[in-house]
């Protein structure tokens, strides 16, 4: 596995996890951030050890956002095209479930990655942040599809309109994330979550993931066509006929992810 410098990853018994390791900086993100998480995210699709991933951050941030400390770029498009744009497409093309645990405050691109994940756990103390308006720009990031499926075109709109800070407990209430709980139970829960789903059907997990994207993009009619396709891809998993076998015997089922 590759030497990371603002990035740490980790795999143990099929859980890889990513965690974002500038802590001084509050986590921000800079292009030799952005360039070894594409790395790091490349190594876990292409391994195919890892049957889970998890994101969080070091210290008391999840990301601060982009790093602003070097001033105002020339264009951002390009930075936006370049690094962060092929980041999220590799997120959400993972071929695994996508756990976040935010640990503080998900600012900006870091409230994006966050939102990110198809279960997401924050801890009390953690908030999210549009804070793009702020500094006179435009959300990025995927926030502009992401946000308004998550919690509605009036909330998401003003909150990247008005680049206000959204608590846990207020993410939670609107459906913007999975679960919050106690500070110093975040690791725990998030690590046994990420266990469960290492030992789940895989395959499985990454057909819903693929079905999910399709849905927010496409008809009913359409939906219902890709999900005829992937039962049926599901059904000729070994996994399925493990579970059908366990249900039948009454007992637990041992997934292999295959």
């Amino acid at each position: 596995m590759a030497a990371y410098e603002f990035i740490s990853l980790d795999e143990r018994d099929g859980v890889a996890t990513l965690t974002l390791n500038r802590p001084q900086a509050l986590n921000a993100l800079h292009v030799g951030m952005l360039t070894e998480i594409i790395g790091a995210l490349d190594h876990v699709r292409d391994a195919g050890t890892a049957r889970v991933l998890l994101m969080t951050g070091a210290g008391r941030a999840f990301s601060s956002g982009a790093d602003l400390s070097a001033g105002p770029s020339s264009d951002l498009g390009a930075k936006v095209e370049g690094y962060y744009n092929p980041i999220v497409e590799r997120l959400f093309a993972l071929p695994i479930p996508f756990i976040t645990a935010v640990n503080g405050p998900a600012v900006g691109a870091g409230c994006a990655f966050a939102l990110a994940g198809d279960i997401v756990i924050a801890a009390r103390s953690a908030y999210f942040l549009q804070a793009f308006v702020n500094i006179g720009l435009v959300p990025d990031v995927g926030s502009n599809w992401l946000l308004p499926r998550l919690i509605g075109r009036a909330r998401a709109q003003a909150m990247m309109m008005l680049g206000e800070r959204v608590s846990a407990e207020q993410a939670e209430a609107w459906g913007m994330l999975y679960r919050v709980v106690d500070n110093a139970a975040l690791e725990a829960e998030a690590g046994a979550l990420a266990s469960r789903l290492a030992t789940g059907p895989t395959r499985t997990y990454a057909l819903i993931r693929q079905g999910m994207r399709f849905a927010l993009d496409h008809s009913l009619s359409e939906t219902l066509k890709t999900e005829r396709v992937n039962q049926m891809l599901a059904g000729r998993t070994e996994d399925f006929a493990e579970g059908v076998a366990a249900f039948r015997e009454k007992r637990p089922a041992v997934f292999k992810g295959r």
